[in-house]
């Protein structure tokens, strides 16, 4: 989010910074301040003043991104169905990952460049809580299932889709979304005898 007191100038070069560094980041290029100062077309000092770090900079492109998943597991939370909202949003985070290269190296730095990704991830983690706590106390998902199984199981069909699948993007989301079914049937509980 860019400060609200950025100049026309200085903000039409953080935006070419963050387009530069987006595109890095889909290319599955390392970002080095110096090369996106080069690709921008601006001096080293602005990307610096702008992002101290290549890890700032990072969670910058991420931000859109953490903030739709946040929108979308909100909405789930409205929802009737807990079970459905649980698996919708895990099918929409597991697509994001898979569509977003900034997300997957965000969400597993040990450290926060940026305090607001930080309250970010916390609230993403408050609501994915609740929403499998919903699931628990409906009867739909297994309780003994908490929220440390399926973080790992995530990463986990993330990681299958993204490097056991043919490398189009569609291939690769078709593959998320089976690799979460096959998950998802293994949480959830068998429905109950009338």
């Amino acid at each position: 989010m860019p400060p609200a007191s950025l100049r026309k100038d200085a903000a039409r070069n953080r935006q070419k910074i963050i387009d530069v560094a987006r595109r890095l980041v889909e290319e599955g290029t390392p970002i080095q301040l110096n090369d996106v100062a080069r690709a921008a077309s601006v001096g080293v000092a602005t990307v610096y003043r702008h992002f101290p770090t290549p890890e700032a900079l990072l969670e910058t492109v991420a931000t859109p991104g953490i903030e739709a998943l946040i929108a979308h597991a909100e909405r789930a939370l409205r929802g009737d169905d807990p079970w459905t909202a649980l698996s919708d949003y895990l099918h929409a985070g597991t697509a994001a990952v898979v569509a977003d290269a900034s997300l997957s190296p965000v969400f597993a730095a040990p450290v926060d460049a940026l305090s607001h990704i930080t309250v970010l991830k916390q609230r993403l983690n408050e609501v994915f809580a609740q929403l499998l706590h919903d699931a628990h106390a409906a009867g739909s998902a297994d309780p003994s299932v908490t929220e440390a199984d399926l973080l790992p199981l995530m990463c986990g069909v993330v990681h299958a889709a993204t490097v056991h699948s043919p490398t189009s993007a569609e291939d690769r989301s078709a593959a998320a979304r089976r690799y979460l079914a096959i998950t998802l049937e293994g949480l959830r509980t068998a429905p109950r005898s009338p």
